[in-house]
């Protein structure tokens, strides 16, 4: 190789370096932009505004949440993939993310290749609930109506491919059950068809539900996790009350787009990793059913590959579509 053309290239790899490293140093120089994939009301939303508020007090700039819904997360998801990668425009994602990378293979963009890991946010259970017209008072006596009646039950979700859809379907195939899947625009709209009775159950974040279920507006049957949630206590896990394997729940993360400054990306894993090991945001959180979750860049990337393979075996189990 020519001397003088690996002397440049060595010259230009430590200055590109040295950008980068006083870019972080100065980052953030303006407001930065959550791009949250999803409607108002859910717990991507939430806990983005939660996280941003955070940030804007540590870091001395506003983190502005923006909601870009549609097409089960992938509108939302694109306009980050085609940002410029400064750190300025950051995706708010999900395990919805991990799962359309087996269920919707054609997106215009692959997660893994179009984004960098930054870090997790944190992790909890889904809760099962039916409108509390509906006879079953536990998960035996709903797989039991199920049974009894094909297709003849419905349950809602806030689109294809999100936490709940997966939940709903990877229950439909433990339990040996058909129901219905009846997407929706949105977590809210889909919770709030549950509580009018227009659709007849839900699996929905334990985080946003569990108030609903104490207010008597639904009926909890069961939560998702390995153990009892101590938000509802006295709620089996869907395991333990028969559908044996039965296991899922909803995390949420923050990614960039693919090739923003490592030490960008650094420093706000940083940041972020400050905030949810506070005592006072897991105390907080915990009780709302949420766990925070800490992790470098390399280990959020090593979850993000392991979601991406679990999913897809979900996937192939339970036959979902995303037409479905």
């Amino acid at each position: 190789m020519n001397p003088l053309r690996t002397a440049l290239r060595v010259v230009l790899a430590a200055a590109i370096l040295g950008c980068a490293g006083a870019a972080a140093q100065t980052y953030p120089a303006k407001s930065v932009r959550f791009v949250v994939p999803y409607s108002p009301g859910g717990p991507a939303d939430i806990y983005a505004r939660v996280l941003g508020q955070r940030l804007q007090e540590t870091l001395g700039q506003s983190f502005i949440v923006e909601n870009r819904p549609g097409a089960g997360s992938i509108i939302g998801t694109e306009l980050v993939a085609r940002s410029t990668p400064d750190g300025y425009t950051l995706l708010v994602m999900s395990n919805t993310h991990t799962v359309n990378e087996s269920l919707i293979p054609k997106k215009p963009f692959t997660l893994m290749k179009d984004f960098v890991p930054v870090a997790p946010i944190n992790h909890s259970d889904l809760l099962l609930v039916v409108h509390p017209s509906l006879p079953a008072k536990s998960v035996k006596e709903l797989v039991a109506l199920a049974k009894s009646k094909p297709r003849g039950l419905n349950y809602a979700s806030s689109g294809n491919g999100t936490p709940y859809h997966m939940a709903g379907e990877l229950f439909k195939a433990l339990a040996g059950v058909d129901i219905v899947h009846i997407p929706h625009k949105g977590s809210a709209e889909a919770r709030t068809s549950v509580m009018s009775g227009q659709v007849e159950m839900m699996i929905d974040a334990i985080t946003t539900m569990a108030p609903m279920a104490k207010a008597g507006r639904v009926r909890a049957l069961g939560t998702t996790g390995s153990r009892r949630s101590t938000v509802l206590p006295d709620a089996p896990t869907i395991a333990e009350a028969g559908v044996k394997g039965y296991e899922t729940g909803i995390w949420i993360g923050i990614m960039a787009p693919a090739g923003t400054p490592k030490p960008v990306v650094e420093r706000l894993n940083a940041e972020i990793n400050k905030i949810t090991s506070r005592p006072e945001v897991k105390k907080a959180w915990n009780e709302q059913g949420a766990e925070p979750m800490t992790m470098t860049p390399a280990e959020f990337e090593k979850y993000l590959n392991g979601d991406i393979a679990k999913w897809a075996k979900v996937v192939k189990l339970s036959g979902a579509r995303a037409d479905q």
